[in-house]
């Protein structure tokens, strides 16, 4: 059976489906219509070796709110659910993150209990993608994945 997950939202702005593989080999599958969290989720799946398929569909119309908040959501219940009792893990894992100028550090913490602590100037726009937004997408994420996350950019921009 292995550790993996299927979780689905439907809501009047967003339709997202999720499917995780904690054992993978970092195959994914991202379609949200926001090209940027389609290459960050490309990017998590690939270097994390989560296989990881993201089908969302929402009102970009409007703009990318619900659609990045949703996936937060249901991409966190998929990897509570894909985790499922917990044995056998590692509760605290951490890593430093050198991209040019700039230097992240990531700390998660599998403890039950969301949190998040997020540090990070970014410009406010990626392309057509309004980077506060990060932030909300990860903040779904830890109250769903019930997880203690801090994620700081050390330097750079």
């Amino acid at each position: 059976m292995g550790r993996t997950a299927e979780k689905n939202r439907e809501t009047s702005e967003t339709q997202i489906k999720v499917k995780v593989n904690l054992d993978g080999t970092g195959k994914s599958s991202i379609k949200s219509g926001v090209g940027f969290i389609d290459h960050m989720l490309d990017l998590f799946a690939r270097h994390s070796l989560i296989d990881l398929t993201v089908e969302a569909e929402g009102d970009l119309h409007i703009d990318a709110h619900h659609t990045v908040e949703d996936i937060g959501i249901v991409l966190g219940s998929a990897i509570a659910e894909a985790l499922g009792d917990k044995k056998g893990i590692a509760r605290f894992g951490s890593a430093f993150v050198p991209m040019d100028d700039a230097l992240g550090r990531a700390v998660i913490d599998l403890s039950g209990r969301p949190f998040l602590v997020f540090k990070a100037y970014i410009s406010k726009q990626i392309e057509k993608f309004n980077t506060e937004l990060i932030k909300e997408f990860f903040q779904a994420f830890v109250n769903h994945a019930k997880c203690n996350l801090h994620l700081e950019v050390l330097y750079g921009e």
